[in-house]
């Protein structure tokens, strides 16, 4: 037994070790595997192996020493945890032995979380569940969860949706609050802000959108005058009808962006508003923030000035009826057209034409790439997947929507705040590969500043056709940094512009909804409530969040259509190379599928200046843009990734061969 001397000497020696220990501030990063990573605010990561990734969870902010394991190499212990993030996550209910857990459907929790009797909610095996951690796992190693909600399980009808839902923590309902506020709005509250603004409902403005879209943001008109012509963009106008500070605004702020879900859409706004009052619909009168605009015969943009105003769509025309009439055609629904409507559309062909020509000569304009629409069976899983051809008319109303955009850009730009879009070009740290790559390829264009502007805009340019080893400009534009809000006007090089902002979806996105309200402000004095840099970094997250539970959701549907497939060669092109493998593309669906380097004869090195695999033997190279025949080759349901096996063409040829004999 020890004496009083010795426990005193003991305590001190802890005491001493705990003051002398060096610990580290840091964050936890997760991987696929059951080590970690702590990345330390001072710029370096330490490793963590599985015994001490037990204690955390991703995203945990901790204190962690590092010791010297062998000669060289170090790991980190966690000391504590300073504070942490994930406080709910989905997963699925599972029972083993006498052990109820939750397998988490997160990323970076690869270990199941056990759940106590009181907690569970009369949860099932297979449910998916929406839980919280009860017990973090620190001490011991052993977390607890909670169960919150039974989700439902595999199979029912829209069970992805709900689960993506909540995964990402996204809300289907309304608070009460903004229930009340949508339900106070009505036809006749409408008309009580209606003065004060300038009748245009005399005036030809049209909608131009796809059958089913209800939330219709914009309408359009043109006329022809001296130099050009007189683009005007009538906008929805509904912070006429949502105060600052109020619920309605406060949730559209907090959702960020309506989200486009295969079949059922998650909006931003109630309905009352965004489909029905503020909607820009055929022959009632609507409230829009408008924008006037000079476009001159070379397609620059002139004089441009805002009002609000009061407009009456004289009928919501699908793209398809625009299109026909700009090749000529005429069918009946041509022919009933107003003939005030159906001049200002043929003006406002000309006017995209000209606005077309003037981008793709002084800024950039995006490829089009073939995409492919979604129709949902009654179970909400895909029963077809066509292509959604893009026609003169999607042309027509995206070249006056960026040329009203451009016209808010400079209108916030000259006032020196406001909040805009800016997209720097190159991921920063990809410039020295883009160098390289330039260097070996394309040496003619090696000495462009590709960091600047216009270098940047230079370099897209003369890619676009450019005959090489390579494909150039793909590579190049795999390598972009994500667009970002700022409040100071910036370069979006991504369109080759000077300035750029949105304010043409209001109904949609939030950030448009408060460019309206800037705008307003600035002319007149209508009230605001300023967004501060915290809450700026909060929506682009939100937007984020949005695109990435799209995308998710999207990928969950796909792969199980994908398993509809038969083994029938496909052609398709190589969208994305990995070190393991590449992504194909597929012509039929536009489905994107992973060939795995294991699955190839030989060993592949990447190569990541010119994103290529290459055989270590034989030199056989794929790449980004090459084309490729592949079948399927299953499902990875945990990861939802479809699968593909390459087909050579002798093997295509010797099977049409067995076929024909």
């Amino acid at each position: 037994m020890l004496n009083a001397d010795a426990l005193s000497q003991l305590r001190q020696l802890k005491t001493d070790i705990k003051e002398n220990k060096v610990v580290f501030p840091g964050t936890v990063k997760a991987t696929n595997g059951r080590f970690g990573f702590v990345a330390l605010d001072e710029g370096r990561d330490v490793f963590l192996p599985p015994e001490e990734m037990q204690k955390v969870l991703p995203g945990d902010r901790i204190n962690v020493t590092e010791h010297e394991v062998e000669k060289g190499k170090t790991q980190g212990v966690v000391d504590e945890v300073l504070e942490t993030h994930l406080t709910t996550f989905v997963g699925r209910y599972l029972i083993k032995g006498k052990g109820h857990f939750v397998a988490p459907d997160t990323p970076g929790i690869n270990r199941w979380i056990f759940i106590p009797p009181k907690e569970r909610k009369g949860a099932q095996p297979d449910d998916y569940i929406y839980c919280q951690i009860h017990r973090h796992p620190f001490k011991d190693g052993k977390g607890q969860a909670r169960v919150l909600r039974i989700i439902g399980k595999a199979g029912e009808p829209g069970i992805e949706r709900s689960f993506t839902l909540a995964s990402f923590d996204l809300a289907d309902t309304w608070p009460e609050s903004v229930r009340k506020q949508a339900d106070s709005l009505s036809e006749d509250s409408l008309e009580a802000h209606h003065e004060g603004r300038e009748d245009r409902t005399d005036q030809p403005y049209v909608t131009i959108d796809s059958p089913g879209t209800q939330d219709m943001d914009d309408a359009l008109m043109a006329t022809p005058n001296a130099t050009g012509w007189t683009l005007s963009i009538a906008i929805a106008d509904p912070t006429a009808v949502i105060k600052p500070g109020t619920p309605a605004e406060e949730e559209a702020f907090n959702r960020a962006t309506a989200i486009y879900f295969p079949g059922e859409p998650l909006p931003m706004l109630p309905d009352a508003i965004s489909t029905r009052l503020c909607s820009l619909m055929p022959e009632v009168k609507r409230l829009a923030l408008v924008c006037d605009l000079q476009v001159n015969n070379d397609g620059s943009l002139g004089d441009y000035s805002f009002h609000q105003a009061v407009i009456r769509s004289r009928g919501k025309l699908s793209y398809d009826l625009v299109s026909h009439l700009i090749e000529g055609r005429e069918d009946d629904e041509i022919k009933a057209l107003p003939d005030a409507v159906a001049n200002s559309l043929d003006q406002l062909h000309q006017t995209a034409t000209a606005l077309r020509k003037w981008r793709s000569e002084h800024a950039l304009l995006s490829t089009d790439r073939p995409e492919f629409r979604l129709r949902l069976d009654e179970n909400k899983r895909i029963r077809l997947i066509e292509p959604a051809v893009q026609n003169e008319a999607h042309r027509l109303v995206e070249e006056c929507m960026v040329a009203a955009n451009r016209c808010a850009a400079d209108f916030l730009r000259q006032r020196g705040e406001g909040l805009f879009i800016q997209h720097p070009g190159l991921r920063d740290d990809r410039a020295e590969n883009i160098r390289k790559l330039l260097e070996s390829h394309a040496p003619h264009l090696a000495d462009l500043d590709a960091n600047s502007a216009e270098g940047f805009k230079a370099l897209m340019k003369q890619t676009e056709d450019l005959e090489a080893e390579v494909p150039v400009k793909a590579i190049i534009s795999r390598q972009l940094a994500r667009a970002e809000l700022r409040f100071e006007a910036a370069p979006h090089q991504g369109m080759g512009l000077a300035a750029y902002t949105t304010f043409t979806s209001p109904l949609r996105k939030f950030s448009d909804f408060y460019v309206h309200r800037l705008i307003k402000a600035s002319l007149w004095d209508t009230p605001i409530k300023p967004l501060n840099a915290q809450q700026l970094e909060a929506l682009q997250a939100s937007q984020i969040r949005a695109r990435q539970a799209a995308n998710s959701l999207e990928a969950w549907l796909k792969s199980d259509y994908a398993k509809s497939l038969n083994e029938e060669p496909m052609a398709g092109t190589i969208s994305r190379t990995v070190p393991s493998g590449f992504f194909v593309r597929l012509d039929c669906n536009g489905l994107e599928g992973f060939v795995s380097c294991r699955d190839l004869e030989g060993k592949f090195s990447f190569d990541p200046v010119t994103l290529r695999l290459v055989h270590n033997k034989n030199g056989r190279i794929f790449q980004l843009e090459q084309r490729v025949n592949v079948t399927f080759a299953g499902v990875d349901d945990e990861c939802r990734q479809i699968n593909f096996k390459l087909v050579d063409a002798e093997e295509i040829q010797n099977g049409n061969d067995e076929a024909g004999s």
